[in-house]
């Protein structure tokens, strides 16, 4: 009887086993799962502190952002809250915080706005949020990075087609009915603010261009588009514009796997990237697409395979574009 030699074939399985675990061990390194969770674990964190609701209490986020929480300001049914109460701040400062958040620069009609940065502020007693009005205003003080004055908005979710999205409105608490404005000093921009919740410094996107509508078509798309920091969906679709902090995010459904920009407020002629992130069972995928705005656009992204790391560098190259 012949004698087999089994060397080789041991070595070849070998081989084999060590790519598949090399395939899986890709796969597994993406530490973010869902859309959801890669919101969560790489976008700007909570930061958490515990005040007396009795004193004034001055709050520095690590981002250098500076809020000043008056004495008695906290209220939950209206009734003032006393003792202990546990504040929760966030700082999007960056392009990229933006983007790894899930959140966007779009104004509530539509217009791209350019952020000189947003905070989130909430306060709980216990497992409750106090009220969302405080009784006297917090002084705020953003880090200013530009020269020129800014306005100030409050985010306002379930904007965007009835979606679970979010966009930016003028202040419900400014009389004159327009919105708050900023001078940078001292390196701040700073501003007193009566509610809790989201708080943005932007300015309009200053293109007197013509305007028109763009259309994306996100091809190879495993998921479904996603909301408001990824409560649901997998799939985000955005517009950063070149030299200036305009992150828009398209969310308008048009058709399967095709989102729209609201009608009529993408300015003809500015040049920038429409780009798409998507993570759903792990995986990852990606697509980006620098152009030049013309009227009527319609644009496809295709989505391709990638890894946590590179969707992670290709936001963060952002800050510089």
């Amino acid at each position: 009887m012949k004698k087999l030699n089994l060397k080789p074939v041991l070595v070849a399985l070998i081989v084999l086993f060590a790519a598949a675990c090399k395939k899986d061990g890709a796969t597994n390194s993406n530490s973010a799962k869902t859309a959801k969770e890669f919101v969560a674990m790489f976008g700007p964190q909570q930061q958490i502190f515990t005040i007396n609701a009795a004193t004034a209490n001055t709050l520095t986020l690590k981002g250098g952002t500076i809020i000043t929480i008056p004495a008695n300001a906290f209220k939950i049914a209206g009734v003032p809250v006393t003792g202990q109460v546990t504040v929760e701040a966030m700082e999007v400062l960056k392009r990229s915080d933006v983007l790894f958040s899930g959140t966007n620069t779009n104004h509530i009609s539509g217009a791209p706005l350019a952020s000189d940065g947003f905070i989130y502020i909430n306060a709980k007693v216990g497992n409750t949020n106090v009220d969302k009005a405080v009784a006297t205003d917090m002084n705020i003080k953003i880090p200013a990075t530009r020269s020129g004055f800014t306005q100030i908005w409050e985010g306002v979710e379930n904007a965007g087609a009835g979606a679970n999205q979010m966009a930016w409105q003028a202040p419900k608490l400014n009389a004159n009915g327009g919105p708050l404005e900023a001078n940078p000093t001292n390196g701040f921009y700073n501003f007193n603010f009566g509610t809790l919740g989201w708080i943005n410094c932007d300015v309009f996107y200053s293109y007197t261009n013509p305007k028109t509508t763009v259309s994306v078509e996100v091809l190879n798309n495993p998921g479904s588009m996603a909301s408001f920091r990824a409560f649901t969906g997998e799939t985000f679709v955005f517009f950063c514009a070149k030299g200036s902090n305009v992150v828009a995010q398209l969310y308008t459904p048009d058709g399967a796997n095709k989102v729209k920009s609201y009608d009529n407020m993408m300015p003809i002629g500015v040049q920038g990237k429409f780009l798409s992130f998507c993570i759903k069972d792990g995986k990852y995928y990606y697509a980006e697409l620098e152009t030049t705005i013309v009227a009527s656009q319609n644009i496809s992204l295709s989505l391709v395979e990638t890894t946590e790391a590179q969707v992670q560098t290709a936001i963060t190259n952002l800050n510089s574009y």
